[in-house]
């Protein structure tokens, strides 16, 4: 059973911008009540797009580099990366289908 990424400080080069494939990328926090709702989505979509995408998921709290480098100021945000750039960026507790719909136009 595929389940999200976690990518740190260390490994979001590697994982995120250097991937062959779209890459959903999760910034959320233990303390969030928001992303505790979006989370159990974000790991159905790993499972679901396990070899077309990754889906992975960055604590703020713990790395924060990367929180500060995208200017994440409110959690949850989404970002979707296509061959290390953003392509797109949802921020707050969406429904699935919005989630879907967004990362569906980078796998196609």
């Amino acid at each position: 059973m595929a389940k999200p990424i976690e990518f740190t400080d260390s490994n979001f080069e590697e994982e995120v911008l250097k991937s062959d494939k779209p890459v959903l990328v999760d910034f959320w926090a233990e303390w969030c009540g928001p992303c505790r709702m979006i989370g159990p989505i974000v790991e159905e979509m790993a499972e679901e797009y396990d070899g077309k995408a990754k889906i992975g998921k960055v604590d703020v709290d713990s790395n924060p580099e990367i929180s500060v480098k995208y200017g994440i100021r409110s959690i949850p945000s989404l970002l979707i990366f296509k061959d290390g750039e953003v392509v797109d960026q949802i921020v707050g507790a969406v429904p699935k289908s919005h989630l879907t719909k967004q990362l569906e136009a980078q796998v196609a």
